[in-house]
């Protein structure tokens, strides 16, 4: 902001900690104040002022010890810091009197004595800052504006200023404090005179208070302003976050709360600040305290901000265009919650702001209620008198009311709308390929990427794998997800021959991609197999697959007859991950045909993104995603003439209630003695969730 001022009052300031570029990055608490008047008209200065304040720990680091020349004895007669700010008011008022000079503004050596000590420390102990506090000037900053052949802001200091201006460094004070404050006004005064004449126009601002307000998804948001705060109180809400920033100016509608798989806060904030400099300054409170919690802060990037707290509906950004209004959220409301109910429910004393329109249902896409809804209230009075009614009755539910965000609005309703009517609904699907979607078998015509950047594409592997592109069989790549969907740094690839996998192996071995180097090692069908249904490739072997598998789709199947066989026919199209493909038949499996969504494109023709599950959420009975086991699809075509429960070289044997830690070798020695494929223990399959719904049974392996 631009205004003209009489005098300039240069403060510094000390803290029982770090100095410097650090100064308040620790926390600790102010301890030592100095400040000078200098009259911009006159070209004079004033009489230096120095207080020692009070600080409610008198832990001193060594570096303060060593810098300012105190111990905790010089603190006896010290005042606290409120009592501080009042000494400072009152003997800046009576010096600016006598000079007869009105309007003043601050001027400190960079921004961090006001933003990151002052501000934060009285807005823990609650303490209101004077109005002065509100505006400064950083001399770096100005100085930088008046001789830009100097050195960068960032490496600007006292001295290097004085040293620019050739006025003397050589300390004559003996009380810390004082030659700063000194050298500061000499510094002022120099660039006001000739030949320099600048003039004090663009003062830096505090923001009072948090602006709440809507974000549209078209909105830029420069990734360089937004970090990512960890551990909040799970009650904390956007002014909350705010205070913990205070200092630091936030966007308007900069803090977006965000939330679990069950619209729940999970204790974390995606916070955007005005420029790169405070979001800097902000990281620099990384795991400072909110109360008895500390707080993790780290960069974030734009599109994780707009992913939050960016929204397209009109009817939200109407509802949430009413400014510097407080948000209250509703949750447990009766389906049958009308309007009028809901603003009986709140009564006169905390009256809803334009009635009607200050209230927003939260409803899916075909316009059934979710039991949520946002209300605006104009005052924080009217707000806290409706937080009086959590847990109070409506109809026969009672309601959960908590504060809220413009970004929480945004987050829910986008939640909500996105959520497709029917989770397992397929999309169209049509044949793509003549080919099974995973195959199986001995033959080593498979790479194994390892170690890939988390942000690694299709794209990005397509380029990696350069000239050897055109021998990947078409949908030929599959990236490993992890069990909460996102990328473990795996990718498993399907090359049309052994030979050109060796060869991929042998070129792109430890090739860089994105600054990491990446692993390729050649595999077999059947050990990318088994790592893409859950199991694991290590020195020892293979390992079968976890019993537990979360997101394992669909979530309940049909009740089979017992008068068919043991795998149905629907099996025989749906591979659950009791049903790997027999390895000990020689008799290459039968042509299959596998789907995939109609919208496929090009690059999709090369890859699937899976997990270390095996198929996305579709009905078993109406698509196929995986080439079924030879053994089953036999059995699936001998059970319409006969009742034969395996017609294979060997039998299908349950087992019930075994231990939790069972191992392989451990069912072995429990069936010596009997015959079963000596070479060949991939025919005992621990069965997860999705198999177990086929067999009715708690706890199973199947041996075949």
């Amino acid at each position: 902001m631009m205004a003209s001022h009489d005098s300039l009052v240069v403060l510094y300031g000390a803290t029982a900690g770090a100095s410097g570029a650090k100064l308040g990055s620790d926390e600790r608490e102010l301890i030592l104040l100095v400040w000078q008047v200098v009259d911009l008209h006159n070209s004079k200065v004033g009489e230096v002022h120095k207080v020692l304040v009070k600080a409610d720990s008198l832990e001193l680091s060594e570096q303060c010890k060593e810098e300012i020349g105190v111990s905790p004895e010089d603190f006896d007669k010290a005042e606290p810091l409120d009592r501080v700010l009042e000494q400072f008011n009152q003997a800046l008022s009576s010096e600016l009197k006598s000079l007869g000079r009105s309007s003043y503004c601050l001027c400190t050596d960079g921004q961090l004595l006001v933003r990151q000590v002052l501000h934060p420390e009285a807005s823990k102990k609650n303490l209101v800052l004077p109005d002065c506090f509100y505006s400064f000037y950083d001399l770096q900053k100005e100085f930088h504006k008046c001789c830009p052949d100097a050195a960068s802001v960032k490496e600007l200091s006292i001295s290097s200023m004085a040293e620019h201006l050739a006025l003397s460094t050589e300390s004559t004070a003996n009380e810390s404090g004082v030659f700063e404050v000194t050298t500061m006004g000499a510094i002022i005064l120099s660039l006001l005179s000739e030949p320099h004449n600048y003039e004090f126009k663009n003062f830096e601002t505090v923001k009072y208070k948090f602006e709440t307000g809507p974000c549209s998804k078209a909105e830029g948001v420069n990734g360089e302003t937004v970090i990512r705060a960890r551990g909040l109180p799970w009650q904390s809400s956007d002014q909350d976050i705010a205070r913990f920033f205070k200092g630091l100016n936030i966007a308007k509608g900069g803090v977006a709360l965000c939330l679990n798989s069950q619209g729940r806060r999970n204790g974390e904030a995606l916070v955007r600040f005005i420029n790169p400099e405070h979001r800097d300054l902000a990281l620099e409170r990384h795991k400072h305290h909110m109360g008895s919690r500390y707080i993790e802060v780290y960069k974030a990037t734009g599109e994780e901000f707009l992913k939050i707290a960016g929204g397209t509906s009109n009817e939200v950004a109407q509802f949430l265009s009413k400014e510097n209004q407080v948000i209250i959220r509703m949750r447990g409301l009766p389906f049958t919650a009308s309007v009028d109910d809901v603003l009986g429910f709140f009564g006169n004393e905390c009256p809803v702001t334009g009635g009607k329109e200050g209230l927003l249902f939260v409803k899916y896409p075909d316009g059934r209620p979710t039991g949520d809804a946002f209300v605006v209230f104009s005052c924080e009075e009217f707000a806290q008198n409706a937080l009086k009614k959590h847990k109070e009755i409506l109809g026969k539910r009672y309601i959960e009311l908590f504060r809220s965000t413009a970004a929480e609005v945004q987050q829910v309703l986008n939640r909500y709308m996105s959520t497709p009517l029917i989770s397992t609904l397929p999309a169209p699907i049509i044949p793509v390929l003549p080919q099974p979607f995973i195959a199986t078998g001995h033959t080593r015509d498979c790479i194994r990427l390892r170690g890939l950047p988390y942000t690694a594409t299709i794209e990005d592997i397509l380029d990696f794998m350069a000239e050897f592109t055109i021998d990947i069989k078409p949908h030929g790549v599959h990236m490993v997800l992890n069990q909460q969907g996102r990328p473990s740094g795996d990718a498993f690839i399907q090359m049309k021959s052994a030979d050109r996998a060796f060869m991929v192996a042998q070129k792109c071995h430890k090739k860089t991609m994105k600054d990491r180097y990446v692993e390729v090692f050649q595999c077999s069908g059947d050990e990318m197999s088994y790592v893409l249904m859950g199991g694991t490739l290590n020195r020892s072997g293979l390992s079968p697959p976890p019993c537990k598998l979360p997101c394992l789709s669909p979530p309940t199947y049909p009740t089979f007859s017992p008068c068919t066989s043991v795998i149905p026919a629907e099996a025989a199209l749906y591979q659950s991950q009791a049903l790997l493909a027999p390895t000990r038949t020689a008799a290459p499996p039968p042509p299959a045909v596998a789907y995939y969504p109609a919208q496929a494109t090009a690059t999709q023709l090369y890859m699937n993104y899976t997990t270390y599950y095996p198929s996305p959420p579709v009905s078993p009975t109406t698509v196929g995603y995986f080439a079924a086991p030879q053994a089953a699809m036999a059995a699936a075509a001998a059970s319409s003439a006969t009742h034969a429960v395996l017609p294979q070289p060997g039998a299908l044997v349950r087992m019930q209630g075994l231990p939790y830690n069972i191992a392989t070798k451990d069912i072995l020695s429990f069936f010596q003695g009997y015959q079963y494929a000596p070479d060949d223990y991939s025919g005992l399959i621990q069965m997860n969730e999705q198999a177990r719904s086929m067999f009715q049974a708690p706890k199973e392996w199947v041996c075949l």
